[in-house]
Order: structure tokens, then sequence, then C-alpha cells
């Protein structure tokens, strides 16, 4: 097995003959706050407030045949979010950022499902933001 990466124990990155779990369309927002101090006649003065808590958003796509049980994943994901679960992200062996972090919001799309309601494939965004 291939390991990409994971978060904590919850989600683990990986790919088998068995099973494939990764990410797409993964993105960083590192930011700051700045005030403005308006001065008279000329140019507003600029100044450096403080850092902003990163933010990171990426969507995984869950298929059964791939060996991830969407249901189940999707269940794990609305737990870590609404009981505040807090860990390192890590990606292929070093850790993002220099903090931990915490899901503060998932959207998920339910592609297939069979009869009898069997989720078989699902699209889930993946909202983080850093943990201090």
């Amino acid at each position: 097995m291939a390991t990409i990466g994971n978060w904590g124990e919850d989600i683990i990155f990986s790919t088998s003959d068995s099973r494939i779990l990764t990410f797409r369309d993964f993105s960083r927002t590192v930011s700051a706050s700045w005030a403005s101090h308006s001065r008279v006649g000329l140019k507003d003065r600029s100044e450096f407030v403080r850092p902003d808590l990163q933010k990171i958003k990426f969507t995984m796509d869950l298929n059964a045949i791939l060996g991830v049980p969407p249901r189940a994943t999707l269940e794990a994901l609305e737990i870590a979010v609404e009981t505040g679960v807090v860990n390192a992200l890590v990606i292929g062996g070093k850790a993002v950022g220099s903090n931990r972090w915490r899901i503060t919001e998932t959207s998920e799309a339910w592609d297939v499902i069979y009869t009898q309601g069997e989720l078989v494939k699902a699209k889930v965004d993946v909202t983080m933001e850093e943990y201090l």
C-alpha cells in the first residue's frame, strides 16, 4: 500500500490493489489582517495586525468499488466536525503548516445509489482551519 498522507487516524489517504482514497483540488489559504489608519491630506497608513488562521479545502471521491465505503466515511467526517476533532495533516511525510487542523465544514454529494439505498459513490468537499 502506498500511503499519500493522513489527518490523524481518521483519514488515511492511500492507494493499493484493494483501496484508493485520495484527494483533489487541494488549496491552502495563508492570510493576514491589516488595519488602515486615515491621515489628513495623505494616503492611509497600513499596519500589520496579526496572521489569520490558515484554511485548507479539498475534495475526496468516495467509491465502494475502490474499497472506500462512502456512507461510513461520510459519517466519520460528520462526527469529526460535530465533536471538534483536531489532528495533524500530513502529506508526503511532511506536516502541512506548523499546527494541527480541524474540519470546519463538509459538503457531500451522493452520486450513485443502488437499490435498497446502498450508497456506492459520493463526493465530499472538506474545509479545514488551523487550530491553535
